[in-house]
């Protein structure tokens, strides 16, 4: 929201605003929520809580699915599937192929939470809003999250259909000062100055690499780093060339916000993106990236991916029950 916009909220002409059909519900908005700041702590209890009371599971594990890659969450058995539009303060998926749902239930009898389609900052909301599920898995007891994105190769190396293993990001919208962890901060959810170099889990990434070995996947995996864009605009080939330049491996429109609110409460991370296209550096092409694409890459490799997801879940459930005794 801008600052001409917060300043008319704070002042109090929020009528003018609704006789205009420039914002709906005014009224109904927080302070914190105009200001940027993100839902207080107890707004993210009472999902947690409607979220908790509808299931008898208490899933250790949350997975986030991204585009095509939502299949995952049809696999659960016992399963509980809550609408986003019917959990308290949670925003609704706009994207064609996020069914737009949360599912909890079993994977190969592990308890599990997974978002079936996810939030980006190109359907209008802030980069805070489209982390929020991550600190409401947080307080319902996750403790780990598995997180995966439909992503454009920009390595030449890559093929489509590749897994790349996240090993790093570049966070872009944090270079112009956009941040899910601007505002306040509440030390119940994480520290001030959350440390990120190991933001993806160096332990976690050596396990997934030995499963897909033993899954004769390890032609596909790849290892690389991804950077997130606003979007929804499909990058530019000078754009491209930039990003290649300083390292980047995989191009996409989320993942970020939710891996550095992950690690700003604790969470361990594991993500991956399936490269569903490369991407164009070259002027001189008719090629052209499209959303039809990715979807149709993702339904032609999920029966690898929801298995090396389910390896990948079940491993990490053992480790986490190890690490108790």
């Amino acid at each position: 929201m801008n600052s001409l916009l917060t300043n008319i909220i704070v002042t109090g002409s929020a009528n003018e605003l609704k006789e205009n059909g420039t914002l709906r519900h005014v009224e109904e908005k927080s302070m914190e929520e105009v200001a940027g700041q993100g839902y207080p702590f107890e707004v993210i209890q009472e999902s947690a809580n409607y979220l908790l009371s509808g299931t008898r599971h208490r899933p250790k594990i949350g997975i986030i699915c991204g585009s095509g890659l939502g299949g995952l969450a049809d696999q659960l058995s016992e399963r509980d599937a809550f609408p986003y539009e019917t959990i308290p303060n949670f925003p609704t998926s706009t994207v064609a192929g996020h069914a737009g749902r949360m599912v909890i239930g079993l994977l190969s009898g592990v308890p599990v939470m997974c978002m079936q389609g996810r939030f980006h900052a190109y359907e209008g909301y802030p980069l805070w809003k489209c982390a929020m599920p991550v600190r409401v898995m947080k307080l319902m007891g996750v403790e780990r999250i598995v997180i995966t994105n439909a992503a454009g190769g920009l390595n030449p190396e890559f093929k489509v259909g590749d897994i790349m293993i996240i090993k790093d990001h570049i966070n872009m919208q944090g270079f112009a000062g956009d941040s899910p962890l601007r505002g306040r901060n509440d030390e119940r959810f994480g520290p001030r100055f959350p440390a990120m170099n190991n933001a993806y889990d160096a332990n976690l990434r050596s396990m997934a690499k030995n499963i897909a070995e033993e899954m004769n996947l390890s032609h596909v995996i790849r290892e690389g780093v991804y950077v997130m864009l606003g979007g929804p605009t499909y990058e530019t080939v000078a754009e491209l060339n930039l990003l290649r330049i300083v390292g980047v491996d995989a191009v996409g429109m989320s993942t970020v916000p939710e891996v550095v609110v992950a690690r700003h409460c604790g969470l361990k991370v594991f993500a991956f993106s399936l490269i569903t296209n490369k991407c164009i550096t070259q002027y001189d092409t008719e090629q052209e990236a499209n959303h039809e694409e990715v979807i149709e890459v993702a339904n032609i490799r999920k029966k690898d991916l929801q298995n090396l997801a389910r390896r990948i879940i079940v491993t990490m459930s053992q480790e986490l029950e190890s690490s108790k005794k």
